[in-house]
């Protein structure tokens, strides 16, 4: 075979990042049986010098000596703790359709040997939480991402469900003509914020259920005072319309929920020996009224009126 010897050092390579690791190293006479199935008739010493060309390089192979040396790959691009933790993120995220999951998965297993990758084969059960079935998703986020960075704007379709949960798309099928600012991950569903030109202002879209995304040759429309962070900080589940700066009264105890909510530069002054207040800017919608809703009546808003009116008009509803 024309060039053996480099044949051999890749097929070396292969062999030790996909067979060996630390409780499972290779004796050479291992990676000469390997060779030989591979049809490469070599010695002893041939292993030895394809070994240290491999070290020599960069790879990190360790030598466990005794009356027979043995040699496994040490240190990988991804230790195999960072692989079961990516893996958890994959498996566990709602933005990943269950098929997107079991490749990226098996791909993340590449990364390590066979027996590590055996242990990469797990799952975590998510409490109310559904995988989406589109999969264009990856191919829309790739697209948007290209738009943010070279500033032009993208058209999309858009889709909504009817009362027997069929797909439909919106305004019968109208494209939306959008200039993306930010890609935003919130509660484990990616949106885009950007102009939107049939709103005529600033809007948000859930990127699972935008279709047929593609790139425009216009440039985007420009916004150069928005903030990202700023946005997500201040807009609950994507309600961005008629920010207000709200008056909480909060129990001591759910100081961490109102940093988990707000950062800690959250603005509060202690009330009394129980209580702090908080001064927020959200926007008054359904998912800012959930949220107080959660804590039975340990927030508290106290205004302005208008808002608090809001909220008694919810409760009553709920009653």
């Amino acid at each position: 075979m024309k060039n053996e010897s480099q044949y051999g050092l890749l097929l070396l390579q292969r062999y030790l990042y996909e067979h060996t690791d630390d409780q499972h190293p290779a004796s050479v006479a291992d990676i000469l049986a390997f060779w030989r199935e591979h049809g490469i008739q070599a010695g002893r010493k041939s292993v030895y010098s394809a070994i240290e060309v491999l070290q020599s390089n960069g790879m990190d192979i360790v030598c466990v000596k005794s009356t027979q040396n043995r040699y496994f790959v040490g240190e990988r691009r991804f230790e195999l703790p960072e692989l079961k933790l990516l893996v958890d993120a994959v498996e566990s995220s709602r933005f990943i359709t269950a098929k997107k999951s079991e490749r990226l998965i098996e791909k993340l297993g590449k990364l390590t040997s066979e027996s590590h990758a055996r242990q990469l084969d797990r799952h975590i059960y998510m409490e109310g939480t559904a995988k989406p079935e589109n999969e264009c998703i990856y191919y829309s986020v790739d697209e948007i991402h290209n738009a943010i960075q070279e500033k032009r704007q993208i058209t999309f379709q858009y889709y909504e469900y009817t009362p027997q949960k069929e797909k439909i798309l919106k305004h019968n099928g109208y494209r939306y003509q959008f200039s993306p600012y930010a890609l935003i991950w919130s509660r484990d569903c990616y949106y885009t914020v950007g102009w939107s030109e049939k709103h005529g202002k600033l809007a948000q879209f859930r990127v699972d259920r935008m279709v047929a995304v593609e790139s425009s040759d216009q440039a985007a429309v420009c916004m150069p005072d928005f903030d990202p962070a700023e946005y997500v900080r201040k807009i609950f589940g994507m309600y961005p319309d008629n920010l207000c700066t709200v008056e909480l009264l909060c129990d001591n105890e759910v100081m961490r929920s109102v940093i988990d909510r707000f950062g800690e530069e959250v603005s509060t002054v202690t009330a009394d020996d129980g209580h702090f207040k908080a001064i927020v800017e959200v926007a008054p919608s359904p998912p800012f009224f959930a949220w107080v809703f959660t804590f039975c009546g340990k927030i508290q808003i106290l205004g302005p009126a208008e808002v608090l009116d809001e909220m008694r008009g919810m409760a009553a509803w709920l009653q």
